[in-house]
């Protein structure tokens, strides 16, 4: 079982940036792809990035890329995500995800475990 906590959402204006933080209870949290999703109200969730258990492997949406950052401190089993240059339309409640296996997956249903989320509001 994987119990995933997130924090450090907030109100901020377009092209600030925010740390997502997402904490976990565990003994085998470095066994877990990590990910962000996230959901704007009427709109379907969305993935935006995952992270293997190592941390040497990530993959981004478009609409992210060079703009988010995912890691990971297996030591303190806390994944992050850092938000830089952020948009209005990146306006959402983000959740992380843990899940076991040996390749990343962007399918929402592979995913186990969920945090409450936090959510990331940007103002133009």
């Amino acid at each position: 079982q994987v119990q995933l906590v997130e924090s450090g959402g907030g109100l901020v204006q377009a092209g600030g940036s925010l740390r997502l933080s997402c904490a976990a209870s565990g003994r085998t949290f470095s066994s877990y792809f990590m990910a962000w999703f996230r959901q704007a109200p009427g709109q379907e969730r969305e993935f935006v990035a995952t992270i293997s258990g190592p941390g040497g492997a990530t993959y981004y949406i478009d609409s992210v890329k060079g703009r988010f950052t995912i890691s990971r401190d297996n030591a303190k089993n806390t994944v992050y995500l850092q938000m830089n240059s952020l948009k209005p339309e990146d306006t959402a409640a983000y959740r992380c995800a843990a899940a076991y296996g040996s390749s990343w997956t962007s399918d929402p249903r592979l995913y186990a475990y969920w945090g409450q989320g936090t959510q990331v509001t940007v103002s133009s």
